[in-house]
């Protein structure tokens, strides 16, 4: 009971249940955290400390109202929350109060969550690094000279060093995967749809997601059977509701590993970490098979949504950063021919792999190309030895995967020789969102790496 910041939020659900332990000390205990290791990493960039400790009274004088009655959790700050400043890492929003909350915000607290906070991001999400003109760098915890990987890096940050249990998350390009391999947690990129987006500018864009963060998959399981739901304000929200799999492990199941999807340059430490994976799967009774993939065409589709969404949310903004300028200006040059170009080639993608998904349950490979990069370098230049050329180009192993319109697990797979998260990235078909966190589960446990903290 003296390391409560450490512990999941399923068994802090419980211990709040049965008034083992008070809302009030939960939330004092990550309070406390959040004041001793933040300063270090920066993660939390607004802190709403006596709102939260509010709740947490309020909560302490009435029954339980939800699975999270009493947890606390943490927004990212592209994720409007009602009386709470959200900036969207921009210095155009540095003052931005929001009047209303977005709907995971609203799912979170009605399940009975308290906010303590907003994350850090880079300026509207854009790249895999957390660095904005707003609050600065967010450090990794494993090493504080180290990027905490990006868009989500700072709910990634702040999660590994106990300053929140849970924490929201978004992923166009792997914002969230790869924050949560890079910081040692567990993150899920939904399949799309199974928490509804709500855009009143585009409603039918499904390359961008939200979905949980925490360290434990359980926790992920808790965090998603909340926050996702039919909602009709998106036009393709799911409505099966999720349920996780009542099957344990994962003997008998066919497992792919693709060690760089098709061809993709991989550094050599995060190499030698993810083909560790494999053994571990084989072990515990699955089928593994390596496989060769051709994901290609996901690069170009990728690219020409991508720029098109940008120039459609963030066209009419001025003194836009650098990374966001870039995106809305490839996003002007996008013509109704590279659309067409991009949906052949993605629908093309999609058939494929529906085909690959009914010979494997699931694909295994890694999340990033490289381990943490230093967090004074904008992005990744060179990987393997091959140069890149842009900023986007060293995470196509996570973004290749977006376009699958496929859920996909970060999971902790080891460390390289000097300490640094590796995760190994778990990818499902379409709308089997359980299975991925079901084999995430057994790998989880089975390797025991999401249960090594950061030296802080």
């Amino acid at each position: 009971m003296n390391e409560l910041h450490y512990l999941s939020a399923t068994e802090l659900s419980r211990l709040i249940r049965t008034r083992q332990v008070s809302a009030v000390e939960v939330l004092q205990a990550h309070l406390d955290r959040i004041e001793q290791v933040n300063p270090k990493v920066n993660a939390v960039v607004t802190i709403v400390a006596e709102q939260a400790m509010d709740a947490a009274k309020a909560a302490d004088a009435v029954e339980p109202v939800g699975p999270l009655h009493g947890v606390p959790v943490a927004h990212k700050d592209l994720t409007d929350t009602a009386g709470i400043r959200t900036t969207y890492g921009s210095p155009l929003f540095a003052d931005h109060v929001p009047d209303r909350d977005d709907l995971v915000v609203r799912r979170l607290r009605a399940a009975g969550a308290i906010t303590v906070g907003k994350t850090n991001t880079p300026e509207f999400g854009t790249g895999s690094h957390t660095v904005n003109e707003v609050f600065g760098v967010t450090r990794n915890p494993y090493d504080l000279t180290r990027s905490a990987g990006g868009s989500s890096g700072g709910a990634a940050a702040a999660l590994a060093t106990g300053m929140v249990p849970l924490a929201d998350g978004s992923d166009m390009g792997g914002s969230l995967r790869n924050p949560a391999s890079f910081c040692n947690v567990v993150g899920l990129r939904p399949t799309p749809g199974r928490v509804p987006a709500v855009s009143e500018t585009a409603a039918w864009y499904t390359l961008s997601v939200q979905g949980p963060m925490a360290r434990t998959v359980d926790d992920l399981s808790l965090m998603l059977s909340v926050i996702s739901g039919f909602d009709p304000r998106s036009p393709y929200a799911i409505r099966e509701e999720y349920a996780p799999e009542p099957e344990e492990g994962v003997a008998g199941l066919r497992v792919a590993w693709s060690p760089d999807l098709g061809g993709l340059p991989v550094d050599a430490q995060t190499a030698a970490v993810t083909a560790t994976a494999p053994a571990v799967f084989e072990r515990l009774g699955a089928r593994v098979e390596q496989v060769e993939l051709d994901l290609s065409d996901a690069e170009p589709a990728f690219r020409t949504y991508r720029a098109w969404y940008y120039a459609l949310a963030y066209g009419d903004l001025q003194g836009l950063g650098a990374n966001t300028a870039w995106n809305v200006e490839q996003g002007r040059r996008v013509t109704g021919a590279d659309l067409a170009r991009a949906e052949r080639a993605r629908s093309g993608l999609y058939q494929r792999m529906a085909a690959f998904f009914d010979t494997y349950d699931v694909l295994i490979a890694p999340v990033s190309q490289v381990p943490p990069f230093p967090a004074h370098e904008p992005y990744v230049r060179v990987v393997d030895g091959v140069e890149l050329p842009d900023y986007l180009a060293w995470m196509r192993s996570a973004y290749w995967i977006s376009v699958l319109h496929a859920p996909a697990a970060s999971v902790p797979a080891g460390f390289t020789p000097s300490g640094l998260p590796v995760g190994v990235q778990i990818v499902g078909r379409p709308f089997a969102d359980a299975r991925v966190l079901r084999v995430a589960r057994a790998f989880e446990q089975a390797t025991g790496h999401a249960s090594r903290r950061p030296p802080l």
